[in-house]
C-alpha cells in the first residue's frame, strides 16, 4: 500500500530517464517468436526441479516489511516441510530490500529478476510497483504485490497480481461511512505520492456517486517536516468541513495526529477517519499511552481477515518465528504468508502440467549498454500466470481466489473506533452488503442487500468523548461573515425593503430568515448585500446564478423555487406557498327590472311551474270525492286547482286536505317548495351584489387563446414560463414595475395601451387585491405550484439546517405571526370572481327533489285509481228490484265490460259518501233477500214431508 518511507532524491528525474531507456531497449522487439538458437541462450531445468526460486521485494524496516518478512519465511518453512505440495521441490525465498528508496528499490528489483525467480512477491510501495510491473511484463515473471494503489491495473500490467485488496474498496467503505452519518463534504490529508494521490482520487469518485465531495485536498510531500504539516493543518482548520480523511504513511500519519492534537483539532465537533495504515501501526508495535491519547475517537479501517483456527494457530506461534524481533502481527503478515502459499500452489500445478523453468536471454537486452545481460525471460511465465489466476484455497486472510478483473474476491474491511488503550470494532464493510454489524462471512450466505435500512454500525465515541454524531462542519474561522444577497425591490416592499434610517434590510422574508437562524445551534455571522439599482426589480435568475458561482454565499428574499434554479443551487424548505394566477378587472353588475328572473334558468322556471300545476291537479283528484272545497262547477274547480297550486309557494293555501294520500303528497311538495324558496332567495341576493368581469378572460386558457397583452412583474420568472412553457409570444408580455402600474394597465385595458390581465405569483396578487380596493379579481385556477425559499451554494449544509428551522417555525406558529405582521389579509377580494352565470340555479341542482315529488304523486294517484276501479267493479244502480237480484249479477258483468269511459268518469265524480251509502243499501238488500230465500226453502221441505 505504499507504506515505504521514501527518501526524496530531488524528484528523481534521472531515475525515470534510466528506466525509460531500459524499457525502450527491451520493448523494441521481443523476438519471442524467433528460434532460440538464433536469438537466445536457453537455460533449461527439469519439469520437477530440486528447487525453485521466488523473490521477496520489500522495505523490511517498515511496518509492512517487519510483518511480511517473518510471515513469508514461516510460509516457506511450512511448504518445504509439507510433502503434499511441490513433492520434493524445495522452495527458495530470496529477500531484497528496497531501502525506502525509489531508485534503489528499482535497482534491487532488477537484481532480483536476474536470479531466475519464477514469481516475485512485493513490492509494498506503489511507486516501485508501477516501475517493476513494466519489468515483469517484459520478463514474463508474475508479480504478487502488496501495493494497494487502485491505479495498478492488471489491464495495464498483465503480470501484475495484487495479493491484497485494492484501496478502491477501502475508499468505497469510507464513502459509505460518510453517507451513513449524513455528511456531504470531507477534507483529505494525504502523502503526495502515487499511493496517496491515487487513493484519494478513488475516494473522490466514490463520494461523487452519493452527492458528496472532497472540499479540499491537503497534500504534503513524503519527507515533510513537522512545520510543514503544522502549517497545512492550520490552513485546513480554518475551513468549513470538520471531516478529515487521513491517507498517509505510518510515521507521517502519527505526526499528523500529534500536531492536530496540539492544535486542538481532535476535540468535540471533529471527525477523523484513518485508512488501514493506522491499524497496521497499532497492531505491529507496542503503542505508548501518549500515542493512544492523541488517537481517542478516531475511526480507522483495517483489512478484514476471516477468523479461523488456522489464523489463530499462526498468531499463537508468531513470537517464535525467525526475523520477528519486537514486531507484532498485523493483517499484512497474513497476506504475505498467503502470497507465498499462493505461489507454491501455482508452481505445484505448473509442474503437474509438465511446466518447465526455462529462461532465455533476449538479444536486445544483451546488447544494452547498461549490462543487463543477466536479465532473462521466463518462457513459462504465461502458463504460470494462468495457474495463479485459477488457484483457489483458504489461507490465513480468508478465501484466496481471483475474480475476472484479477482482484481477490470478497473485499471487506473492519471499522474500528480507537477508544481507551485499544480499539472497538463497530462494524464491517463489504463490497457485498455494505455496512453491517454482522460478519461478512455470514452475509455471504444471504442474498446481497445494500438498502439504506440494512446499513448499520454500533455506537461510536467521537473525539471529545461524545456519542452524538458530529454535524461535520462549522463556519470558516476566518472572520468573514456570510455574504447574503438580498433583492432591492421597488414594488411589494412588504416582502423585502430597505429602511434608510437606520440603513438596514427589513421585510417579511428577512424576518423569517432571522427567526430561522436564531433556532440554529450555532452562530451564523452574516451581512446583507443589496442587489439592484432601486429603479427596477433585479433579475432573480441572475441573483441565483451569482450564488451558484460563489459570488455570494446565499440569497434571501422572495425567490421562487423553479426547476432551472434548483439545477445550480440548493434551496431550503419553502417558507411560503406560491404559484402563478391570472388577475382581471371586475365591475358591479347593474340591476334591471327583470333581475328577479335571473336566479333560475329558463328550464328551471318551466319545470318548477309544471310541478306546481301537477301537484295541484294531483291533490284535486285525491280530494275531489271527499272534500267539498274541491267540488263545484268546472270553472270553480279549475280556479281552485290554480289557486291551491301557486299558493303553496308561500304556504298560504286555504283549502284543507282531508285524505291521507292528499296530505302525503302535499307534505312532500311543501318540503320541495321550502328548498326552492331558500335557494331562490340566496341566489338572488348573490346576483344583486356580485361583481362581474370587465373582460372575457376567465383563466389561463382563455388568456392563451386571446391576442391581448399580458402584464407581468418586472424581474419575475413568469416571463420565461409564459414564453417557454405556454408558447405565448414575447411581444404580448409587458413588464410592470409596481402596484400603481398594475392598476393603471388593467383600467386602461388592451384597447388603450393597457393589458387584458396580469399573471403573477399568488402572494403578490393577494397584496395587490387589497391595494386595488377589490376592483380586480383572480380568475381561473392557480396553474403552477411552487414556493419561496432561500438559495445556497450546492451541497451547503446550512440549507439543510435552515430547512429544519423553517419547519420548526411553521409548527410553533411563528411563521403565521410573521405573515400577519407584514401581510394584510385581502379578505373577500382574494376569492375568485363570481359571475352571474355561475350563480344561476339550473335543473341539475334540483332534479332529485323533483323526482321524489313526481314519484310520490304517481304512487298516490295509482293507489287512488286502484281503489276507484275496485269500487266501480262492485257498483249497481239503485233501481234493481229484489226479484231480479239473481239475474242482476250477469247483467252487471256485461254492463261493466261494456261500460263507457264517460260512465267511469261519472262514477269518479260522485261523492264518496254517496258511493258508501249505495254499498250500504246494497248489502242490506242482499241480506234480506238471502233470509227470504232460506224461509222459502224450509217451507218447501215441510210440504214435501
Amino acid at each position: 500500500m505504499g507504506l515505504v518511507f521514501t527518501r526524496k532524491l530531488g524528484h528523481v528525474p534521472w531515475m525515470r530517464v534510466i528506466l525509460v531507456c531500459i524499457f525502450c531497449m527491451v520493448e523494441v522487439e521481443p523476438s519471442w517468436g524467433k528460434g532460440v538458437a538464433e536469438n537466445s541462450n536457453v537455460v533449461s531445468s527439469f519439469s520437477r526441479p530440486k528447487s525453485v526460486n521466488i523473490g521477496a521485494l520489500f522495505t523490511f524496516n517498515s511496518v509492512i516489511g517487519r510483518a511480511a518478512k517473518p510471515a513469508m519465511a514461516a510460509a516457506v518453512d511450512d511448504i518445504n516441510s509439507n510433502s503434499s505440495i511441490l513433492q520434493g521441490t524445495t522452495l527458495n525465498l530470496i529477500f531484497h530490500d528496497t531501502n525506502c528508496s525509489g531508485f534503489l528499490g528499482t535497482m534491487e528489483a532488477l537484481e532480483l529478476m536476474a536470479k531466475d525467480v519464477a514469481i516475485t512477491i512485493g513490492p509494498q510501495s506503489s511507486g516501485i510497483a508501477h516501475v517493476i510491473s513494466n519489468v515483469v511484463n517484459e520478463l514474463r515473471i508474475p508479480l504478487l504485490s502488496l501495493a494497494t494503489d487502485p491505479n495498478l491495473s492488471s489491464l495495464q500490467y498483465p503480470y501484475f497480481l495484487r495479493a491484497v485488496h485494492s484501496d478502491y474498496f477501502q475508499m468505497n467503505a469510507i464513502a459509505d461511512l460518510i453517507v451513513h452519518y449524513g455528511w456531504r463534504e470531507v477534507i483529505t490529508i494525504f502523502v503526495d505520492d502515487d499511493y496517496g494521490r491515487n487513493g484519494i482520487s478513488a475516494l473522490g469518485d466514490a463520494l461523487a456517486k452519493n452527492r458528496a465531495k472532497i472540499s479540499y485536498k491537503a497534500a504534503f510531500p513524503p519527507d515533510a517536516s513537522r512545520n510543514d504539516i503544522n502549517d497545512l493543518l492550520v490552513q485546513v482548520s480554518l475551513m468549513e468541513s470538520r471531516i478529515f480523511i487521513v491517507h498517509v504513511n505510518p510515521d507521517s500519519g502519527l505526526k499528523v495526529f500529534s500536531i492536530a492534537k496540539s492544535l486542538g483539532m481532535i476535540s468535540n465537533g471533529y471527525v477523523w477517519i484513518a485508512t488501514d495504515w493506522l491499524p497496521s501501526v497499532l497492531d505491529s508495535v507496542p503503542v505508548d499511552p501518549v500515542t493512544m491519547d492523541i488517537l481517542q475517537g478516531v475511526l480507522a479501517l483495517r483489512h478484514h481477515t476471516k477468523d479461523s483456527h488456522q489464523k489463530y494457530a499462526f498468531t499463537s506461534r508468531w513470537k517464535g518465528l525467525k526475523y520477528v524481533g519486537n514486531s507484532t502481527i498485523n493483517s499484512y503478515a497474513f497476506y504475505a504468508y498467503d502470497a507465498v502459499w499462493l505461489a507454491a500452489h501455482a508452481l505445484d500445478s505448473f509442474f503437474n502440467q509438465a511446466g518447465n523453468l526455462t529462461f532465455f536471454s533476449d538479444r536486445m537486452i544483451n546488447e544494452s549498454a547498461l549490462n543487463l545481460s543477466s536479465l532473462r525471460i521466463f518462457q513459462g511465465g504465461q502458463q504460470l500466470l494462468q495457474k495463479l489466476l485459477r488457484t483457489n484455497y483458504t489461507g490465513l486472510s480468508g478465501d484466496i481466489q481471483f475474480d475476472s478483473e484479477k482482484n481477490l474476491i470478497n473485499p471487506a474491511v473492519d471499522i474500528l473506533n480507537i477508544v481507551g488503550t485499544g480499539s472497538n470494532k463497530i462494524g464491517y464493510w463489504s463490497n457485498y452488503s455494505g455496512l453491517s454489524v454482522v460478519s461478512p462471512e455470514i452475509l455471504y450466505l444471504k442474498p446481497p442487500n445494500k438498502s439504506s435500512s440494512t446499513q448499520q454500525l454500533s455506537s461510536v465515541i467521537w473525539p471529545g468523548q461524545v456519542t452524538n454524531i458530529p454535524r461535520g462542519w462549522v463556519f470558516p474561522n476566518n472572520g468573514k461573515p456570510l455574504q447574503i444577497a438580498v433583492p432591492n425591490r421597488v414594488s411589494y416592499k412588504e416582502f423585502v425593503s430597505v429602511d434608510k434610517d437606520p440603513q438596514e434590510v427589513q421585510g417579511y422574508c428577512i424576518d423569517i430568515f432571522e427567526a430561522a437562524v436564531k433556532l440554529l445551534p450555532y452562530p451564523v455571522p452574516h451581512k446583507y448585500v443589496l442587489i439592484g439599482d432601486g429603479i427596477r426589480n433585479p433579475d432573480f435568475n441572475n441573483l441565483v446564478h451569482d450564488v451558484a458561482i460563489n459570488k455570494y454565499d446565499a440569497a434571501v428574499g422572495d425567490i421562487t423555487i423553479v426547476t432551472n434554479r434548483t439545477r445550480i443551487v440548493d434551496f431550503t424548505q419553502p417558507y411560503m406557498e406560491s404559484g402563478l394566477v391570472v388577475v382581471a378587472p371586475v365591475r358591479k353588475v347593474k340591476s334591471s327590472a327583470w333581475a328577479f328572473l335571473k336566479p333560475f334558468t329558463l328550464q328551471m322556471w318551466i319545470v318548477t311551474g309544471s310541478f306546481f300545476l301537477l301537484v295541484g291537479f294531483a291533490v284535486w283528484i285525491l280530494e275531489h270525492r271527499i272534500n267539498s272545497e274541491f267540488r263545484g262547477p268546472p270553472s270553480q274547480q279549475f280556479m281552485t286547482i290554480l289557486w291551491f297550486s301557486f299558493s303553496t309557494m308561500f304556504f298560504a293555501h286555504r283549502e284543507n286536505t282531508v285524505s291521507t294520500l292528499g296530505r302525503f303528497v302535499l307534505l312532500i311538495w311543501l318540503f320541495v317548495v321550502l328548498i326552492i324558496n331558500s335557494s331562490y332567495t340566496a341566489s338572488l341576493t348573490s346576483i344583486l351584489t356580485v361583481q362581474q368581469l370587465s373582460s372575457r378572460i376567465e383563466g389561463i386558457d382563455s388568456l392563451i387563446s386571446s391576442n391581448d397583452p399580458i402584464g407581468i412583474q418586472d424581474g419575475s420568472f413568469a416571463r420565461d414560463y409564459l414564453v417557454r412553457e405556454l408558447n405565448i409570444a414575447e411581444s404580448r408580455i409587458k413588464s410592470l414595475k409596481n402596484q400603481a402600474e398594475y392598476a393603471d394597465a388593467l383600467e386602461r385595458g388592451p384597447k388603450n395601451g393597457g393589458v387584458a390581465a396580469i399573471v403573477d405569483e399568488l402572494p403578490y396578487v393577494e397584496v395587490f387585491l387589497s391595494y386595488s380596493n377589490c376592483n380586480v379579481q383572480i380568475v381561473g385556477q392557480e396553474f403552477t405550484k411552487s414556493g419561496w425559499g432561500f438559495a445556497f451554494e450546492r451541497d451547503s449544509p446550512l440549507a439543510v439546517d435552515l430547512s429544519t428551522a423553517i419547519l420548526q417555525l411553521s409548527e410553533n406558529g411563528e411563521l403565521q405571526r410573521i405573515h400577519d405582521k407584514w401581510l394584510t389579509s385581502s379578505g373577500s377580494c382574494s376569492s375568485q370572481s363570481n359571475q352571474v352565470d355561475d350563480n344561476r340555479l339550473s335543473l341539475k341542482s334540483f332534479w332529485g327533489l323533483f323526482l321524489i315529488c313526481g314519484v310520490t304523486c304517481f304512487l298516490a294517484l295509482s293507489i287512488f285509481f286502484c281503489r276507484v276501479c275496485y269500487q266501480y267493479s262492485r257498483y249497481a244502480p239503485e233501481v234493481v228490484i229484489q226479484d231480479e237480484i239473481e239475474a242482476a249479477e250477469p247483467v252487471r258483468s256485461r254492463r261493466l265490460s261494456s261500460a263507457s269511459f264517460k260512465d267511469l268518469m261519472g262514477f269518479i265524480d260522485r261523492k264518496e259518501a254517496e258511493i258508501k251509502e249505495f254499498f250500504k243499501r246494497k248489502n242490506s238488500l242482499e241480506s234480506s233477500q238471502s233470509q227470504t230465500s232460506r224461509s222459502h226453502s224450509l217451507g218447501t221441505l215441510s210440504s214435501t214431508d
